[in-house]
Order: C-alpha cells, then structure tokens, then sequence
C-alpha cells in the first residue's frame, strides 16, 4: 500500500522510474530562437494529428509560447545526449548558439530550429493552453513531421539519467 503523500519525495522518486523520450522544443521569436529539453512530449489524436508539450509554467520558453503559436519539437535519437543537456541547463544561450556545431535547418511552417540529427520532428501549432499546477500544457495541431533517422535509436529519459545506443 503506498504512504501518504506528506511531501514530494515519493512522488518524484516514483515519476523518475518511468520512462520517456527527450525532446528539444524550439521556437522562433522574432530575431531570437528560444528551445529547452522537454520529457513530457505525447501524441494525443491523431484526427487531427495532435501533440501535448508541457513547459515549466515560469520559465521564459513558455512566456514566448504564450505569444508564438508555432514551434516545432525535434525527438532526440541516443547520439544527442550532449545537446539534450545543453538544452536542459540553466542559463543557457539562445537555440542558435546550441545548435551551431550541429546540423540543422528551420522548420517551413513553424520557422523554429530543427535538429537533423534526431529521430523525428514535429512542427506545430498551439490551439490550447491548460494550467496544470507549476506547467503550462501546450496541446497543438502538428502542421508536418519529418522522419529524421528510421534507423537511430531515441534518447530515452529514466531514473533522473540518458539511456539509449
């Protein structure tokens, strides 16, 4: 029987067990390119294609996606763990710097940094916003996706650590 919930260790301990893929959501705002490292990422309908991202609620990227409807999310494959920490650490520069020393290209309906290196990428659209607790989620419309690498095997995020490859 699981113990009460007095405060979040627990919680977090056991969310840590479950896996999930890693994503690098990006976007453009005006002359600037913004991005983070995101874990929770989901397919929600596929009638329309649509995805979820959810984005620390004060954090600057979900300011930007507060006024930018589109973006794109690039499913990172085992190779990346390196730009999937850059992405991740505070203080981080702009998506344009973090992605200099690597092959990339601009979305054609988001206008958003990709990845070419990843597994797959989304360009989407936002069509709602939810709070939920201390993250906004972003649920959107996906405009076009491209299969990057079939063969690369994707980064995968469990127990606080990077596995795949």
């Amino acid at each position: 029987m699981g113990r009460p919930l007095n405060d979040l260790t627990g919680y977090t301990e056991a969310i840590a067990g479950f896996a999930t893929g890693v994503v690098v959501l990006t976007v453009r705002d005006g002359r600037d390119d913004l991005g983070a490292t995101v874990t929770s990422f989901m397919s929600v309908s596929l009638e329309p294609p649509m995805v979820l991202a959810g984005v620390t609620s004060t954090s600057y990227l979900a300011e930007v996606l507060a006024r930018r409807d589109r973006w794109a999310a690039t499913v990172l494959s085992a190779g990346q763990r390196a730009l999937a920490g850059r992405f991740a650490a505070s203080g981080r520069p702009g998506a344009r710097l973090l992605l200099a020393s690597e092959p990339h290209h601009r979305g054609a309906s988001s206008d958003a940094l990709i990845a070419d290196g990843g597994v797959a990428a989304v360009e989407c659209e936002t069509r709602q916003r939810i709070e939920a607790g201390d993250h906004t989620l972003f649920v959107a419309e996906v405009l076009a996706a491209e299969h990057l690498g079939r063969r690369r095997e994707p980064l995968i995020r469990v127990n606080r650590r990077y596995m795949g490859g």
